[in-house]
């Protein structure tokens, strides 16, 4: 049986919401990129620019992920250093000038769903006195912010932690300590909820939580093995999360 926790810290794509796969290059931000360097770079290289860069920076946070407490990247480097380094200095300076509100663009997805169960087990936790905390590497937390204000998860959460924001990357166990302290609650009496077994059950595991759950996602399904990496639980989605807090408390 699982220890009781006495918080709740949840990454949020694959645990809170999912989307379809899509293009690294989604035309709207070709668009603008091309609008914003005034036509110095065609559309059909900025797209071609995109995918690449957005295959170099996925390979980038892997190494990183492989490092003893890895860090996230300032906006304007992510630009600079995966997408435009062959661009015209002026090009270059634009988009540079404009890295957070891009990183936003192409981080925002309008196709974001939240996961099956994910409401009730939400709910149910702060019903309970739980507080609830958000953990998540990502390019741009703003994005992802909006996302849950937008669902109407906002207030269920004491504090929002994102990569972008904090410098840190999971798995460095900072964030989930930051979550931790943030909602007053000892990292030992935490459930931490991941659907990775590299970043996010390793993180768990780094930072002492009181136990590591990793909820199946397309990306669970997708990472190599981490056979020294294991999981206190596993579980389908919110409704298996749900089922798993109240197994524990009854």
């Amino acid at each position: 049986m699982l220890r009781v926790p006495q918080a709740l810290l949840l990454d949020f794509g694959g645990v809170l919401a999912d989307a379809p796969g899509q293009s690294p290059a989604p035309p709207e931000l070709v668009r603008r990129l091309f609008d914003l360097v005034d036509g110095a770079v065609s559309p059909e290289r900025i797209a071609v620019d995109l995918t690449e860069g957005a295959r170099r920076y996925s390979a980038w946070r892997d190494r990183a992920g492989r490092e003893a407490a890895p860090t996230e990247l300032p906006h304007a480097r992510v630009w600079a250093e995966f997408v435009t380094p062959s661009w015209p200095g002026p090009a270059r300076d634009a988009v540079a000038r404009e890295a957070t509100p891009l990183s936003y663009a192409w981080t925002r997805r309008s196709d974001w769903a939240v996961r099956p169960g994910v409401p009730e087990v939400l709910r149910a936790a702060v019903g309970a006195g739980l507080p609830l905390a958000v953990v998540s590497n990502t390019l741009c937390g703003a994005a992802h912010r909006d996302f849950l204000a937008a669902a109407g998860f906002a207030e269920l959460f004491a504090a929002q932690f994102y990569s972008d924001e904090a410098g840190a990357r999971k798995p460095n166990p900072q964030l989930a300590l930051l979550a931790a302290a943030a909602v007053d609650v000892p990292i030992a009496h935490c459930w931490f909820v991941g659907d990775t077994l590299g970043r996010d059950v390793e993180c768990a595991r780094r930072a002492g939580a009181g136990a590591a759950i990793l909820m199946r996602s397309p990306r669970t399904d997708r990472e190599p093995p981490h056979p020294a990496v294991i999981p206190d639980a596993r579980v389908e989605d919110g409704h298996g999360l749900l089922a798993l807090l109240r197994r524990a408390t009854d």
